[in-house]
């Protein structure tokens, strides 16, 4: 009987180690920026709308910092274009860069389709301790981040899952 026992905690504890083993490493992906997720969102600060200013109230944002000399960043273009239209009730995509309003304008290719701005001073940014782009965070309608990171890490990719998965719990509520 006593063996018996010996062996279901260790079963039990190996299972449980296991698990959370898994959760952690599931919720500590490596970010290169200061960590929002789920905290209020820093203030959306441009300088310029380089778009015409997208009315995100009540809407889930995206928004990356990107570049236009970081080839992820534009990589990522066409993706966030899809998740722009797929989404475009319920959300709104924001490229927000350090870089002109004429640097912008010089890159055609890929075109971006969902709203532009520049902060060269680069406030949000700062705010956010970026050191390392696309940094993408995905904030509720409530102004409280949900998802953040490099959205093509592996196994922790930004993906319309994602997006759909972030929309749904929240309409839960």
């Amino acid at each position: 009987m006593l063996k018996q026992k010996s062996i279901l905690i260790l079963f039990l504890s190996v299972f449980f180690l296991g698990i959370g083993s898994t959760m952690t490493y599931s919720q500590n992906k490596t970010i290169y920026a200061k960590s929002y997720l789920n905290q209020k969102a820093p203030e959306i600060i441009v300088e310029k709308w380089i778009s015409e200013k997208p009315n995100y109230k009540g809407k889930f944002i995206i928004i990356d910092y990107w570049a236009t000399w970081c080839k992820p960043c534009v990589r990522l273009i066409p993706e966030l274009n899809t998740f722009s239209k797929e989404f475009k009730k319920d959300l709104i995509v924001i490229g927000l860069t350090a870089e002109t309003e004429d640097k912008v304008s010089k890159m055609t290719s890929p075109k971006i389709e969902y709203s532009i701005a520049s902060d060269p001073k680069g406030r949000m940014s700062k705010q956010l301790e970026i050191r390392g782009i696309p940094h993408v965070i995905v904030i509720d309608p409530d102004g409280i981040v949900r998802w953040e990171g490099f959205p093509a890490l592996q196994g922790h990719e930004l993906t319309e899952k994602v997006i759909e998965n972030l929309i749904k719990d929240y309409k839960k509520k």
